[in-house]
């Protein structure tokens, strides 16, 4: 009886010490919060907004134009400088203006946020915004590598060998992407998925207009295969980014998960900066990931402009601050694909930290 009294008495002080310390974390998160809401009010339009608002413009203004013009060219070497034009405007319009507008980054206006929403991520990105809001905003970053919610495994394909996935399967995106968007919008509503297909036919009906009025394409089929290519020319690095960044980390189940800060500095990997994924895909989903997971309502600039008070924090009170190589990923998936993407990943229960 005693024994069983000592026992409860242990059990009842570790639950009492794991809430003080849940608190606590708690606390440093609303702390960490409350500075970064300074930097963000003592910054200018263009640093909240602005500079990324320009890249986006600039890749509608700019590199489509320049592409679709060049790609008139008989010479090889100008038709491809148009295609490379393309896939990268494509790229900043579809990954980092779908980003962006999925988290109502782009405008303080709601009507604003909700155009922006459909016009990237339905119009120019072929998916559905009701799901990117539900799978990535509402699973994925409220539940960062919980497993069975938001441990990325949108991406997982079991069944698939590693090179294939890692390195073919991707470039199917471009065929699979809308067909994945109308399969999950349809068990919503058929007023919405009736206006998720209107507004991704416009997208592609556009894009394929452009290719025979504007580039002088002939046949369909060249424009399709041709816009094929430039919507799959990043999607290897784009399928890459969106597992090496949680996948092979602290895993939680939904009884275990710790505190927000913890969840996020223990789940969430930084990449190095890189010119192009940087620019293309932005600061928030290469090199300033961790700062986006634990505030995701920061433009990619403010992620960037945070990201040394952010690392000072953490580092400060002795908590990870997770970064590696897109290389030494690739390698680690390579060599532990049936670890990491086959088998469900150990859950980690943080002991001592938590």
């Amino acid at each position: 009886m005693d024994g069983g009294k000592r026992g409860t008495a242990t059990t009842s002080r570790q639950g009492n010490n794991e809430k003080v310390k849940k608190d606590e974390e708690e606390v440093s998160m609303k702390e960490l919060t409350r500075k970064v809401e300074e930097v963000v009010k003592a910054s200018s339009w263009w640093e909240r907004r602005g500079l990324d608002c320009t890249i986006l413009a600039g890749a509608f203004l700019i590199c489509l134009p320049a592409g679709f013009l060049l790609m008139r060219c008989a010479d090889w070497l100008r038709f491809t400088c148009g295609l490379l034009l393309m896939g990268v405007a494509h790229a900043v319009i579809t990954v980092k203006g779908s980003h962006l507008a999925s988290h109502g980054a782009l405008s303080h206006s709601p009507a604003a946020k909700r155009f922006w929403a459909l016009f990237f991520i339905e119009i120019c990105g072929a998916f559905s915004s009701h799901v990117a809001s539900s799978a990535h905003v509402a699973l994925h970053h409220a539940h960062t590598n919980v497993l069975g919610l938001g441990d990325s495994s949108t991406w997982k394909l079991p069944h698939l060998p590693r090179l294939l996935y890692l390195f073919v399967a991707p470039l199917a995106m471009p065929v699979i992407t809308p067909l994945v968007a109308l399969a999950e919008v349809g068990g919503a509503s058929a007023a919405l998925a009736l206006r998720t297909l209107l507004l991704i036919l416009l997208g592609v009906a556009s894009h394929l207009w452009l290719l025979m009025s504007v580039s002088g394409f002939r046949s369909a089929t060249g424009a399709a295969l041709c816009m094929l290519a430039t919507r799959a020319m990043f999607s290897l690095p784009f399928v890459h980014v969106n597992i090496f960044q949680h996948i092979g980390l602290s895993m939680f189940s939904r009884g275990t998960r710790p505190a927000r800060l913890l969840q996020m500095c223990h789940g969430v990997l930084n990449l190095p900066r890189n010119v192009l994924l940087d620019w293309t895909f932005g600061h928030s989903l290469i090199s300033c990931h961790v700062e986006h997971h634990l505030f995701p309502f920061l433009s990619d600039n403010m992620c960037l402009k945070v990201k040394p008070l952010v690392r000072r924090y953490l580092s400060d009170r002795h908590l990870p601050y997770q970064e590696d190589g897109y290389v030494s990923r690739l390698r680690l998936f390579f060599r532990k694909y049936q670890e990491l993407m086959v088998a469900a990943p150990p859950i980690t229960q943080l002991v001592g930290v938590q």
